[in-house]
């Protein structure tokens, strides 16, 4: 823990505020997430993962946690982000106004004037909210004395916990970590810690989800996302930036808007010369260590809004350059006549859509980034590779060291240096690569990864998330990480080879194929759906991709390109099921449901969710109105970096683009 003095803060506010100059002006105009920004401000403000006691600070924002449908476009859904929390329910802010009314300023700093004793951000809080992940649960061990805290008051409730920091507990004002924005791991007991049973008998296990997010982790951390990037905060999110970074966090600003915490708290209350007295230096650092530390100050003026403009589907729109997802669009998509690009050696193995151009290489070619100028080519007849200039589309060089893992069936490609192999030896082959102006200077061996038992018929690699995934002949998928270049985990057998894998960037979910079956992973290995397509061995699915614009928007899909060269689209929905032996008790539609009858009601069900077809995208059918019988194989997919086109590649070496049409 850092304590700052007030000699650097004034410079830190004045270099604050330049470097945020721009920053705010991308946010303004819808260029950045609402997410992106608040990390983006906790990072010049000195929060930091790596401290428990100035962890980034994320505000409440929703207010509903008791309805079975979350109204995004109603403001009573949301907390009021002018207020700090202590200021939620107004019987409490007239405890605290009083509170602050009681205190004589002048009877020295421990009783010093104060709206709030606690802090909204503490080493506790972040270890409470995170207790079930290591090494959160040590620290939280740590913090308490060695055990857990008494099971009323752990985290074991969404609603409760906003209910003790809105409303119930005049000593808890705590705001959120990033973490509820982005990791449904942090919900789950998956180490199985026991943290006792409440007084009504209630064991604690995974955390009690609002009835919205439908028992389902994944999707309150979706939705909750969702309601952070929504109309209403991206209207009103500047006003908690005032409270938490800006101008309403000192001075008469901050007495007026209910904002005052303990003098200890704040970084700039206290010079070099105070804190050379031990008594006060050790009682400060205690107060700071047990109750948090206020962030640097970065705002001296009211933060600007951000522009909100209505698209005609209600989503917000920013931006002069907008281009509306052809996914939001679905129903209207159509193809275009003529192929955009057409190969004269093979199917389409890859498409690369690049800042002007749109790339497309053979399979067994594969283009490496950044500047995807030099390509990598394997599946000789005598099992070498090579690399070769993409303007050119000549060899500049021949490489003979892939003569010793059998045939080469799949390549991936995460970045310049690096090369992942794989193929009839079963092995995963990870390759140091260097290239200059057209030259190989080498390509080493860094690791071989055992683990298959049979071909290994493709793989796929995601730096983001520091994974590389491999499916086999064997029916399995091995997850490898990327940087220790280790195992991680496998995913359960599939029903037979696995044909195409897929990993998104944004969530890390993870789609896998075999035959017609499609499958949805965590990447922990949960399966969340899975369907077998009623194609038959035509329909085998032989490629797919995500949608990644929004990871929060319900519209995403799953596109598959099948054998029978009909591309289909998959969402994700929802159903509510009977649990098995509660049939006789379930309640109908049109049953008056008292509160009572709802808690039971949900008891005898659970939500379920599916994969379901929503579109086939078939381009004979639509430009000659019938189909064909000898469509060729969908064998590549893309995504425009607008994210208005679908871009298809097929066996014959030709790739159409697919567009909506207002």
């Amino acid at each position: 823990m850092l304590v700052n003095f007030s000699r650097n803060c004034h410079q830190l506010i004045i270099k604050a505020a330049a470097l945020d100059k721009t920053v705010t002006a991308k946010w303004q105009k819808g260029e950045m997430s609402n997410f992106e920004y608040l990390m983006h401000l906790n990072t010049l403000a000195g929060r930091t993962y790596n401290d428990l006691m100035q962890y980034p600070v994320f505000p409440w924002i929703l207010a509903d946690y008791e309805s079975e449908t979350l109204d995004l476009s109603s403001p009573t859904s949301f907390r009021d982000l002018s207020r700090p929390m202590g200021a939620q329910n107004e019987k409490r802010r007239e405890k605290f106004i009083q509170r602050y009314n009681e205190v004589d300023s002048n009877d020295g700093e421990l009783s010093a004037q104060c709206h709030y004793c606690t802090h909204y951000s503490s080493a506790i809080i972040v270890a409470s909210y995170l207790v079930r992940m290591e090494p959160f649960s040590q620290i939280f061990l740590s913090l308490q004395g060695g055990s857990f805290d008494v099971p009323e008051r752990m985290f074991h409730s969404i609603q409760k916990e906003w209910e003790s920091a809105s409303k119930d507990n005049m000593s808890d004002v705590r705001e959120l970590i990033p973490e509820f924005f982005y990791l449904p791991d942090f919900l789950i007991n998956s180490n199985n810690f026991e943290f006792g049973c409440m007084q009504d008998g209630t064991s604690l296990g995974d955390i009690v989800l609002p009835p919205w997010a439908k028992g389902d982790p994944q999707e309150f951390i979706r939705m909750h996302r969702e309601a952070l990037e929504s109309d209403y905060v991206s209207a009103n999110l500047h006003l908690w930036i005032d409270l938490i970074f800006g101008y309403k966090q000192q001075g008469p600003a901050a007495v007026e808007a209910l904002n005052t915490y303990h003098p200890y708290f704040y970084i700039d209350k206290h010079d070099a010369e105070s804190m050379k007295n031990p008594l006060k230096k050790s009682t400060v650092l205690g107060y700071v260590s047990n109750f948090g530390q206020i962030p640097k100050q970065l705002f001296t003026k009211p933060h600007p809004s951000r522009i909100v403009h209505k698209s005609s589907t209600g989503k917000e729109m920013t931006g002069a350059n907008h281009i509306t997802p052809f996914f939001f669009k679905l129903d209207k998509l159509k193809p275009s006549v003529q192929p955009l690009k057409e190969l004269m050696h093979g199917p389409v193995g890859q498409i690369i859509c690049g800042e002007k151009d749109m790339l497309v290489m053979e399979k067994n070619k594969l283009l490496m980034p950044p500047l995807w100028n030099t390509y990598f080519c394997w599946g000789y007849y005598d099992n070498t590779c090579s690399f070769g200039n993409y303007t050119t589309e000549k060899d500049f060089a021949v490489w003979e060291g892939l003569l010793d893992w059998g045939q080469a069936i799949c390549a991936a490609c995460p970045n310049s240096n690096t090369i992942i192999t794989a193929g009839s030896s079963t092995v995963v082959c990870v390759w140091d690569v260097s290239i200059s102006k057209d030259k190989l200077k080498y390509m080493k061996l860094k690791q071989a990864l055992y683990g298959h038992t049979d071909t290994v018929t493709c793989v796929v690699v995601s730096e983001s998330h520091s994974v590389i995934i491999s499916g086999s002949q064997d029916q399995t998928c091995i997850l490898w990480d990327l940087e220790d270049l280790n195992y991680i985990t496998q995913l359960p057998a599939h029903s037979s080879t696995v044909t195409a894998l897929a990993i998104n960037d944004l969530t890390g979910e993870i789609v896998s194929c075999s035959g017609t079956n499609l499958y949805l992973w965590t990447m922990k290995g949960q399966l969340l759906a899975s369907v077998n397509t009623p194609y038959g061995p035509e329909g085998s699915i032989l490629c797919c991709c995500f949608t990644q614009k929004y990871e929060w928007d319900p519209r995403n899909v799953i596109i598959t390109g099948c054998a029978d060269g009909i591309v289909r689209i998959w969402k994700t929905e929802y159903t509510k099921v009977q649990l098995p032996g509660h049939e006789e008790h379930s309640v109908s539609q049109g049953d008056a449901v008292s509160p009572s009858a709802e808690d039971a009601e949900r008891t005898r069900t659970r939500w379920e969710r599916h994969l379901v077809l929503c579109r086939e995208l078939n381009r004979s059918q639509i430009i000659s109105r019938r189909r064909y019988k000898n469509n060729p194989a969908v064998t590549a997919l893309a995504i425009s970096r607008t994210h208005g086109t679908l871009l298809v590649g097929d066996a014959w070496g030709r790739v159409f683009s697919w567009t909506y049409e207002d």
